[in-house]
């Protein structure tokens, strides 16, 4: 903005009263502050749409991660329904905070600025066009004002010096009348000062009463110029207000997910799914196909005649390869040895809807860790030696290894991944101790 008039120098202000010359200039700012508060504006809606952006992304990334949690984890039935209920309530609630920032930007943001843009006109010389003609406003209808009060103060310094010379001449004409070496003559030259001080007074105040009588005149006049000039900047400032007003009321809508029926919906559907959850459904279920409700084939007599099928010896890949969970084969005795039962009892609690042949095997010969094999010294582990790549794994859950041939960790424990998980859900691997071994797939996660 422009500076001050250059005839205005020297006046002192005596208040911070919107009339003293100058003071105009808090208005004329007032119009480049509204450009810039639409600016701020602006950064606030832009901020708050990337922290909606940012918000859906993480609602996004654990639901996610948590669903994949759940599924493979422990919980089973219509618990596990309503949990998993949460995840896509976060991927519903994601959606609609992307929403939200695309109005905020899209309307919102591009409403401000188009509105800046037609209020606000830069000049080729800087500032814009509305501060100018406010500036200039305000300094005509001050100019002959400030001016008087020029002549004012002038007047004002003037009547106040020759009251101070009156009264020092007065002061010199007293003491002088105590002083008897002070000839005739020096005392008329007092007295004369004296009288021409009283004069100066009289015509300085004079004067003075005078300049202030014209500058009252002159003050109406001034009074409803100003008022006028800041009339015209009260109705340009009333625009940004009310347009202000509107666009927050704008935000809010945008941001007040309450009243949006796809919101209500998504915790409708959310509180459903979890009064769904029945725990003596999901306690029958766990009975049938995991507890004493499932089926079994009981160990019966059988004759010699099947010995000579049955007398074999099961590999790990064999045992792999056959039906899930326990298997029990009959009992094999050749002379005087008797061979020990061999049970795969490690069911993961994942493996929800498998069901378990009750074949059951008493043959030593069966452990897979066992010194010799079939075709003499083998390592169980050397049975697939196709290269595979070798990764790190953390443990998500405490294991206990229930054969010799299986690892036993707990969760947070690393060990490295050899060989891919097979059809049954098995990974080969090694603890950070050396130890080789077998274990549950879904029990570990890479390492990132």
């Amino acid at each position: 903005m422009s500076g001050s008039y250059d005839d205005s120098v020297g006046v002192e202000v005596s208040s911070d009263s919107f009339w003293e010359v100058g003071n105009y200039k808090r208005t004329v700012k007032r119009i480049d502050d509204g450009h810039r508060l639409c600016n701020d504006l602006m950064n606030c809606i832009h901020e708050r749409a990337r922290i909606e952006k940012v918000y859906a992304q993480q609602l996004t990334e654990w639901a996610k991660r948590w669903k994949q949690l759940v599924e493979k984890g422990p919980q089973y039935g219509t618990v596990e329904r309503a949990w998993c209920a949460f995840m896509s309530e976060a991927e519903k609630v994601s959606e609609l905070h992307l929403e939200v920032k695309g109005s905020l930007m899209n309307e919102d943001f591009e409403k401000i600025k188009n509105w800046q843009k037609e209020a606000f006109h830069k000049q080729m010389m800087g500032g814009f066009k509305e501060t100018k003609e406010a500036e200039d406003g305000f300094r005509k209808a001050q100019k002959p004002w400030a001016k008087k009060l020029k002549e004012v103060e002038a007047a004002k310094k003037a009547y106040h010096a020759a009251c101070k010379e009156e009264k020092l001449a007065i002061s010199r004409e007293t003491n002088s009348k105590a002083d008897p070496a002070l000839n005739p003559e020096q005392l008329k030259k007092l007295q004369d000062k004296v009288e021409r001080s009283k004069q100066d007074v009289l015509k300085t105040k004079e004067k003075y009463e005078k300049s202030l009588k014209e500058l009252d005149n002159a003050t109406p006049q001034y009074m409803e110029n100003m008022e006028q000039v800041f009339e015209q900047c009260q109705q340009f400032e009333e625009k940004r207000l009310r347009f202000f007003r509107e666009v927050l009321l704008e935000v809010q809508k945008h941001l007040d997910l309450s009243n949006a029926a796809s919101y209500k919906s998504i915790y409708r559907e959310l509180e459903q799914n979890i009064k769904a959850a029945d725990a003596v459904e999901d306690l029958r279920w766990f009975r049938a196909n995991q507890g004493p409700g499932m089926s079994m084939n009981w160990p019966q007599f059988e004759d010699d005649e099947w010995s000579a099928d049955l007398n074999r010896t099961l590999s790990r890949r064999e045992k792999k390869k056959a039906s899930d969970g326990v298997t029990l084969t009959g009992i094999n005795q050749t002379g005087d040895q008797v061979s020990q039962p061999n049970k795969h009892s490690s069911v993961s609690s994942y493996e929800k809807n498998q069901s378990y042949p009750t074949d059951w095997s008493d043959e030593e010969s069966n452990n897979p860790f066992s010194s010799t094999d079939a075709n003499g010294d083998t390592n169980p582990f050397d049975e697939d030696t196709s290269p595979a790549m070798e990764v790190r794994v953390r443990a998500l859950y405490d294991y206990e290894g229930q054969e010799q041939d299986e690892l036993s960790f707990k969760a947070g424990d690393e060990l490295t991944k050899m060989e891919n998980e097979d059809e049954q859900g098995w990974c080969k691997g090694r603890l950070d101790n050396g130890q080789v071994g077998l274990y549950p797939a879904n029990y570990v996660e890479p390492i990132q």
